[in-house]
Protein backbone atom coordinates (compact mmCIF):
# COMPACT_ATOMS: atom_id res chain seq x y z
CA UNK A 1 0.00 0.00 0.00
CA UNK A 2 1.57 3.25 -0.92
CA UNK A 3 1.83 5.52 2.05
CA UNK A 4 -0.19 8.94 2.52
CA UNK A 5 2.14 12.42 2.17
CA UNK A 6 3.83 13.67 5.25
CA UNK A 7 1.49 16.17 6.20
CA UNK A 8 2.87 19.88 6.83
CA UNK A 9 0.07 21.70 5.92
CA UNK A 10 -1.48 22.69 9.44
CA UNK A 11 -2.22 26.04 9.12
CA UNK A 12 -4.78 25.38 6.47
CA UNK A 13 -6.76 23.20 8.18
CA UNK A 14 -5.51 20.28 11.25
CA UNK A 15 -6.40 16.55 11.13
CA UNK A 16 -10.00 15.40 13.20
CA UNK A 17 -8.91 14.24 16.28
CA UNK A 18 -10.02 10.53 16.87
CA UNK A 19 -11.20 11.70 20.76
CA UNK A 20 -13.34 14.81 19.12
CA UNK A 21 -15.03 12.24 16.67
CA UNK A 22 -15.71 9.88 19.46
CA UNK A 23 -17.89 12.62 21.11
CA UNK A 24 -19.54 13.92 18.04
CA UNK A 25 -20.49 10.22 17.02
CA UNK A 26 -23.60 10.27 19.25
CA UNK A 27 -25.24 13.65 17.91
CA UNK A 28 -24.70 12.10 14.53
CA UNK A 29 -26.88 8.86 15.10
CA UNK A 30 -29.31 8.34 18.32
CA UNK A 31 -28.80 11.79 19.74
CA UNK A 32 -30.54 13.73 17.01
CA UNK A 33 -33.00 16.06 18.57
CA UNK A 34 -33.28 19.53 17.99
CA UNK A 35 -31.71 21.86 20.73
CA UNK A 36 -34.86 24.16 20.63
CA UNK A 37 -37.42 21.23 21.22
CA UNK A 38 -38.96 20.61 24.82
CA UNK A 39 -39.12 16.54 24.79
CA UNK A 40 -36.13 14.70 25.75
CA UNK A 41 -34.20 14.55 22.88
CA UNK A 42 -34.22 17.57 22.56
CA UNK A 43 -32.88 18.33 26.01
CA UNK A 44 -30.17 16.23 25.48
CA UNK A 45 -29.22 18.39 22.53
CA UNK A 46 -29.65 21.74 24.46
CA UNK A 47 -27.39 19.90 27.42
CA UNK A 48 -24.32 18.43 24.48
CA UNK A 49 -24.31 22.57 23.17
CA UNK A 50 -24.14 24.03 27.15
CA UNK A 51 -21.63 21.76 27.64
CA UNK A 52 -19.54 22.60 24.52
CA UNK A 53 -20.54 26.23 25.32
CA UNK A 54 -18.64 25.94 28.44
CA UNK A 55 -15.87 24.09 26.83
CA UNK A 56 -15.16 26.78 24.50
CA UNK A 57 -15.84 29.52 27.17
CA UNK A 58 -12.72 28.13 28.90
CA UNK A 59 -10.82 27.81 26.35
CA UNK A 60 -10.59 31.71 25.33
CA UNK A 61 -11.63 32.93 28.73
CA UNK A 62 -14.78 34.11 28.85
CA UNK A 63 -16.15 34.78 32.34
CA UNK A 64 -19.30 33.62 31.01
CA UNK A 65 -20.72 30.85 28.69
CA UNK A 66 -22.74 33.80 26.94
CA UNK A 67 -20.08 35.68 25.65
CA UNK A 68 -19.71 32.84 23.08
CA UNK A 69 -21.65 32.43 19.70
CA UNK A 70 -21.51 29.68 17.56
CA UNK A 71 -20.94 30.61 13.54
CA UNK A 72 -20.83 28.61 11.03
CA UNK A 73 -16.57 28.96 11.06
CA UNK A 74 -13.79 31.99 11.37
CA UNK A 75 -14.86 33.91 8.47
CA UNK A 76 -18.66 34.11 9.53
CA UNK A 77 -17.12 35.15 13.03
CA UNK A 78 -15.20 37.75 11.62
CA UNK A 79 -18.10 39.10 9.57
CA UNK A 80 -20.31 39.50 12.20
CA UNK A 81 -17.69 40.99 14.69
CA UNK A 82 -16.81 43.58 12.33
CA UNK A 83 -19.91 44.23 10.36
CA UNK A 84 -21.93 44.14 13.56
CA UNK A 85 -20.04 45.34 15.31
CA UNK A 86 -19.31 48.85 13.37
CA UNK A 87 -23.32 48.66 12.42
CA UNK A 88 -24.07 48.86 15.94
CA UNK A 89 -21.37 51.73 16.77
CA UNK A 90 -22.48 53.66 13.75
CA UNK A 91 -23.97 56.54 15.67
CA UNK A 92 -20.15 57.34 17.16
CA UNK A 93 -18.45 57.18 13.99
CA UNK A 94 -17.77 55.13 10.96
CA UNK A 95 -13.85 54.77 10.33
CA UNK A 96 -12.06 51.24 10.75
CA UNK A 97 -8.63 50.22 11.33
CA UNK A 98 -6.45 47.21 10.35
CA UNK A 99 -3.11 45.96 9.41
CA UNK A 100 -2.11 44.96 6.04
CA UNK A 101 -1.43 41.52 6.55
CA UNK A 102 -5.29 40.45 8.01
CA UNK A 103 -6.87 37.11 6.30
CA UNK A 104 -9.11 37.66 3.29
CA UNK A 105 -12.25 37.24 5.61
CA UNK A 106 -11.14 40.55 7.89
CA UNK A 107 -10.45 42.49 4.71
CA UNK A 108 -13.32 41.65 2.90
CA UNK A 109 -15.77 42.17 6.20
CA UNK A 110 -14.33 45.81 5.95
CA UNK A 111 -14.25 46.83 2.39
CA UNK A 112 -17.74 45.60 2.78
CA UNK A 113 -18.45 48.46 5.41
CA UNK A 114 -16.66 50.44 3.27
CA UNK A 115 -18.40 49.93 -0.18
CA UNK A 116 -22.33 49.32 1.11
CA UNK A 117 -22.07 51.55 4.35
CA UNK A 118 -20.10 54.08 4.09
CA UNK A 119 -17.35 53.83 5.85
CA UNK A 120 -13.64 54.81 5.74
CA UNK A 121 -10.99 51.90 6.90
CA UNK A 122 -7.32 52.61 7.43
CA UNK A 123 -4.82 49.54 6.61
CA UNK A 124 -1.72 49.71 8.92
CA UNK A 125 1.26 48.56 7.95
CA UNK A 126 3.90 46.00 9.50
CA UNK A 127 7.49 45.64 10.12
CA UNK A 128 9.73 42.53 8.27
CA UNK A 129 8.90 40.26 10.95
CA UNK A 130 5.05 41.03 10.22
CA UNK A 131 4.53 42.77 13.30
CA UNK A 132 2.58 46.01 13.75
CA UNK A 133 3.89 48.33 16.02
CA UNK A 134 1.19 49.79 18.77
CA UNK A 135 2.17 53.34 18.28
CA UNK A 136 1.17 52.96 14.27
CA UNK A 137 -2.60 51.93 15.18
CA UNK A 138 -2.32 54.70 17.79
CA UNK A 139 -1.35 57.21 14.83
CA UNK A 140 -4.31 55.81 12.64
CA UNK A 141 -7.29 56.31 14.93
CA UNK A 142 -8.94 59.23 14.60
CA UNK A 143 -12.30 60.57 16.55
CA UNK A 144 -14.33 58.56 13.92
CA UNK A 145 -12.72 55.27 14.48
CA UNK A 146 -15.32 52.63 16.14
CA UNK A 147 -13.53 49.50 15.52
CA UNK A 148 -9.95 47.98 15.06
CA UNK A 149 -9.11 44.43 13.57
CA UNK A 150 -5.65 43.12 14.39
CA UNK A 151 -5.47 39.00 14.05
CA UNK A 152 -3.37 37.45 16.63
CA UNK A 153 -1.53 34.80 14.36
CA UNK A 154 -0.83 35.45 11.16
CA UNK A 155 -1.96 32.21 9.14
CA UNK A 156 0.82 32.42 6.83
CA UNK A 157 3.90 33.75 8.97
CA UNK A 158 3.10 32.46 12.11
CA UNK A 159 3.87 36.37 13.69
CA UNK A 160 1.92 37.27 16.99
CA UNK A 161 1.07 40.64 17.41
CA UNK A 162 0.36 42.35 20.61
CA UNK A 163 -3.06 42.73 21.21
CA UNK A 164 -2.86 43.60 24.76
CA UNK A 165 -1.11 46.79 23.97
CA UNK A 166 -3.49 47.39 21.33
CA UNK A 167 -6.43 47.01 23.55
CA UNK A 168 -5.07 49.56 26.55
CA UNK A 169 -4.61 52.55 23.66
CA UNK A 170 -8.56 51.68 22.44
CA UNK A 171 -10.44 51.00 25.81
CA UNK A 172 -10.15 54.29 26.98
CA UNK A 173 -11.85 55.77 23.90
CA UNK A 174 -14.37 53.06 23.20
CA UNK A 175 -13.33 51.60 20.25
CA UNK A 176 -14.00 47.64 20.21
CA UNK A 177 -11.13 45.36 19.52
CA UNK A 178 -11.52 42.32 17.58
CA UNK A 179 -8.85 40.13 16.79
CA UNK A 180 -9.00 36.44 14.20
CA UNK A 181 -7.68 34.17 16.58
CA UNK A 182 -7.76 31.00 14.51
CA UNK A 183 -4.19 30.35 14.48
CA UNK A 184 -3.45 30.77 18.34
CA UNK A 185 -6.58 29.23 20.16
CA UNK A 186 -5.15 25.73 19.38
CA UNK A 187 -1.61 26.38 21.15
CA UNK A 188 -3.78 27.73 24.35
CA UNK A 189 -2.30 31.00 23.38
CA UNK A 190 -5.29 33.13 23.65
CA UNK A 191 -7.02 34.42 26.84
CA UNK A 192 -9.58 37.11 26.23
CA UNK A 193 -9.15 38.80 29.65
CA UNK A 194 -5.46 39.17 29.23
CA UNK A 195 -5.57 41.04 25.70
CA UNK A 196 -8.32 43.35 26.59
CA UNK A 197 -10.14 42.35 23.42
CA UNK A 198 -14.09 43.22 23.11
CA UNK A 199 -14.43 40.57 20.07
CA UNK A 200 -12.06 37.35 18.56
CA UNK A 201 -13.02 34.63 16.32
CA UNK A 202 -12.30 30.87 16.23
CA UNK A 203 -12.53 27.98 13.53
CA UNK A 204 -12.60 24.16 15.30
CA UNK A 205 -10.77 23.16 12.04
CA UNK A 206 -7.84 24.71 13.42
CA UNK A 207 -7.87 22.85 16.38
CA UNK A 208 -8.23 19.77 15.24
CA UNK A 209 -12.28 19.97 15.16
CA UNK A 210 -14.67 19.36 12.05
CA UNK A 211 -14.91 21.90 9.46
CA UNK A 212 -17.85 24.27 9.25
CA UNK A 213 -18.23 25.05 12.93
CA UNK A 214 -16.93 27.96 14.55
CA UNK A 215 -17.57 30.84 17.38
CA UNK A 216 -16.67 34.26 18.13
CA UNK A 217 -16.63 35.36 21.53
CA UNK A 218 -18.31 38.49 22.13
CA UNK A 219 -17.08 40.47 25.61
CA UNK A 220 -20.06 41.20 27.70
CA UNK A 221 -22.28 44.30 26.88
CA UNK A 222 -20.47 44.29 23.34
CA UNK A 223 -23.70 45.38 20.92
CA UNK A 224 -23.94 43.45 17.67
CA UNK A 225 -26.39 44.00 14.97
CA UNK A 226 -26.78 40.67 13.67
CA UNK A 227 -26.08 39.87 9.91
CA UNK A 228 -28.30 36.44 10.27
CA UNK A 229 -31.41 36.88 11.18
CA UNK A 230 -34.68 33.96 11.43
CA UNK A 231 -35.65 32.30 14.71
CA UNK A 232 -33.74 33.78 17.18
CA UNK A 233 -31.03 31.47 18.23
CA UNK A 234 -27.74 32.53 19.44
CA UNK A 235 -29.02 35.78 21.15
CA UNK A 236 -30.84 36.29 18.04
CA UNK A 237 -27.04 37.36 17.30
CA UNK A 238 -26.81 34.01 14.76
CA UNK A 239 -30.22 32.69 13.21
CA UNK A 240 -30.72 29.11 12.60
CA UNK A 241 -30.69 25.33 14.18
CA UNK A 242 -27.68 24.90 15.89
CA UNK A 243 -25.23 22.14 14.50
CA UNK A 244 -25.13 19.98 17.09
CA UNK A 245 -22.83 17.02 15.66
CA UNK A 246 -20.37 20.22 15.12
CA UNK A 247 -20.70 21.98 18.28
CA UNK A 248 -20.05 19.46 20.14
CA UNK A 249 -16.89 18.37 18.10
CA UNK A 250 -15.57 21.95 18.75
CA UNK A 251 -15.87 21.76 22.25
CA UNK A 252 -14.68 18.77 22.49
CA UNK A 253 -11.15 20.12 20.45
CA UNK A 254 -11.28 22.61 22.76
CA UNK A 255 -11.50 20.56 26.08
CA UNK A 256 -8.58 18.86 24.86
CA UNK A 257 -6.52 22.21 24.06
CA UNK A 258 -7.50 23.47 28.10
CA UNK A 259 -6.78 19.54 29.36
CA UNK A 260 -3.11 17.82 29.50
CA UNK A 261 -4.08 15.08 26.70
CA UNK A 262 -2.62 16.80 23.86
CA UNK A 263 1.18 16.99 22.80
CA UNK A 264 2.62 20.61 24.13
CA UNK A 265 2.58 23.65 21.59
CA UNK A 266 6.33 22.88 23.17
CA UNK A 267 6.68 20.03 21.40
CA UNK A 268 5.48 21.48 18.69
CA UNK A 269 7.84 23.87 18.35
CA UNK A 270 11.12 21.43 18.81
CA UNK A 271 9.78 19.70 15.95
CA UNK A 272 9.21 23.18 13.84
CA UNK A 273 12.81 24.43 14.84
CA UNK A 274 14.17 21.13 13.77
CA UNK A 275 12.70 20.96 10.22
CA UNK A 276 13.83 24.95 10.11
CA UNK A 277 17.37 24.04 11.18
CA UNK A 278 17.75 21.31 8.60
CA UNK A 279 16.31 23.39 6.20
CA UNK A 280 18.58 26.35 6.58
CA UNK A 281 21.65 23.73 6.64
CA UNK A 282 20.83 22.41 3.53
CA UNK A 283 19.77 25.36 1.27
CA UNK A 284 21.97 28.28 1.96
CA UNK A 285 20.62 31.47 1.05
CA UNK A 286 16.98 30.15 2.12
CA UNK A 287 15.52 32.54 4.63
CA UNK A 288 12.59 32.65 7.72
CA UNK A 289 9.78 34.54 7.18
CA UNK A 290 7.72 35.62 10.43
CA UNK A 291 9.12 36.86 13.92
CA UNK A 292 12.12 35.04 15.14
CA UNK A 293 10.51 34.03 18.84
CA UNK A 294 7.10 35.90 18.55
CA UNK A 295 5.31 33.15 16.45
CA UNK A 296 3.28 30.48 16.54
CA UNK A 297 5.11 27.00 17.33
CA UNK A 298 4.11 25.10 14.77
CA UNK A 299 4.28 27.99 11.91
CA UNK A 300 7.76 27.77 9.07
CA UNK A 301 7.07 30.21 6.28
CA UNK A 302 11.02 29.71 4.46
CA UNK A 303 11.95 31.80 1.05
CA UNK A 304 13.62 29.65 -1.00
CA UNK A 305 17.29 31.05 -2.61
CA UNK A 306 16.13 30.49 -6.09
CA UNK A 307 12.93 27.86 -7.11
CA UNK A 308 9.88 28.11 -7.77
CA UNK A 309 8.21 27.03 -4.83
CA UNK A 310 5.08 25.59 -6.64
CA UNK A 311 7.61 23.59 -8.85
CA UNK A 312 9.46 22.28 -5.68
CA UNK A 313 5.77 21.01 -4.69
CA UNK A 314 4.80 19.64 -7.61
CA UNK A 315 7.81 17.23 -7.37
CA UNK A 316 7.05 16.34 -4.26
CA UNK A 317 4.38 13.92 -4.04
CA UNK A 318 5.02 12.27 -0.74
CA UNK A 319 4.60 15.98 1.10
CA UNK A 320 1.76 18.08 1.71
CA UNK A 321 2.11 21.48 1.78
CA UNK A 322 1.47 25.14 0.51
CA UNK A 323 3.39 28.14 -0.89
CA UNK A 324 1.40 30.31 1.24
CA UNK A 325 -2.72 30.68 2.24
CA UNK A 326 -4.76 28.28 1.47
CA UNK A 327 -7.10 31.30 0.09
CA UNK A 328 -4.68 32.45 -1.92
CA UNK A 329 -4.24 28.97 -3.99
CA UNK A 330 -4.98 29.35 -7.77
CA UNK A 331 -5.08 33.28 -7.74
CA UNK A 332 -1.72 33.45 -9.31
CA UNK A 333 -0.63 36.07 -7.05
CA UNK A 334 1.80 36.51 -4.58
CA UNK A 335 0.51 36.41 -1.07
CA UNK A 336 -0.17 39.81 0.55
CA UNK A 337 1.40 38.63 3.65
CA UNK A 338 4.76 38.26 1.91
CA UNK A 339 4.31 41.27 0.07
CA UNK A 340 3.31 43.23 3.26
CA UNK A 341 6.15 42.17 4.73
CA UNK A 342 8.61 43.12 1.93
CA UNK A 343 9.30 40.34 0.32
CA UNK A 344 9.45 41.07 -3.99
CA UNK A 345 7.11 39.37 -6.03
CA UNK A 346 9.80 36.75 -7.10
CA UNK A 347 10.76 35.83 -3.66
CA UNK A 348 6.83 35.77 -2.34
CA UNK A 349 7.13 32.78 -5.11
CA UNK A 350 10.16 31.22 -3.57
CA UNK A 351 8.59 30.81 -0.54
CA UNK A 352 7.12 27.94 1.18
CA UNK A 353 4.52 27.26 4.41
CA UNK A 354 5.19 24.69 6.47
CA UNK A 355 2.97 23.67 9.33
CA UNK A 356 3.84 21.52 12.55
CA UNK A 357 1.34 19.77 14.19
CA UNK A 358 0.22 17.29 16.57
CA UNK A 359 0.49 14.34 14.20
CA UNK A 360 3.49 15.37 13.15
CA UNK A 361 6.20 12.66 14.28
CA UNK A 362 10.53 13.42 14.36
CA UNK A 363 10.92 11.19 11.43
CA UNK A 364 8.71 12.59 9.16
CA UNK A 365 10.52 16.13 10.01
CA UNK A 366 13.96 14.85 8.86
CA UNK A 367 12.60 13.01 5.55
CA UNK A 368 10.55 15.82 4.87
CA UNK A 369 13.88 18.30 5.10
CA UNK A 370 15.62 15.64 2.91
CA UNK A 371 13.29 15.84 0.69
CA UNK A 372 11.97 19.62 0.33
CA UNK A 373 16.37 19.97 -0.37
CA UNK A 374 16.49 17.41 -3.00
CA UNK A 375 13.76 18.99 -4.68
CA UNK A 376 14.69 22.56 -4.20
CA UNK A 377 18.52 21.48 -5.45
CA UNK A 378 16.60 19.70 -8.71
CA UNK A 379 15.13 23.20 -9.73
CA UNK A 380 17.58 25.71 -8.74
CA UNK A 381 18.42 27.14 -12.62
CA UNK A 382 21.27 26.34 -13.86
CA UNK A 383 24.70 28.25 -12.67
CA UNK A 384 26.84 30.35 -15.65
CA UNK A 385 30.01 28.85 -16.69
CA UNK A 386 32.68 31.20 -16.92
CA UNK A 387 33.35 31.93 -20.77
Amino acid sequence: MTSRPIYLDHQATTPLDPRVLDEMLPYLTTEYGNPNSAHAYGRAAAKAVATARRQVADLVGARNTVEVVFTSGATEANHLAIVGGALAKRPHGGHIVTTTIEHKAVLAAVQRLVDHHGYTSTRVAVDEHGRVHPGDIAAALTPDTVLVSVMHANNEIGTLQQIAVISQLTAPRGILVHTDAAQSAGYGLFDADELGVDLASLSAHKLYGPKGIGALYIRGGTLLTAQQTGGGQERGLRAGTLNVPAIVGLGAAAHLVTSDTAPSPTQIRALRDRLQDRLLDALPGATVNGHPSRRIPGSLSLTLPDAEAADVLDHLPDIAAATGSACNTGTGEPSHVLTAIGLTRTQARRTLRLGIGRTTTAAEVERAAVLIAQATARHRPPRSSAA
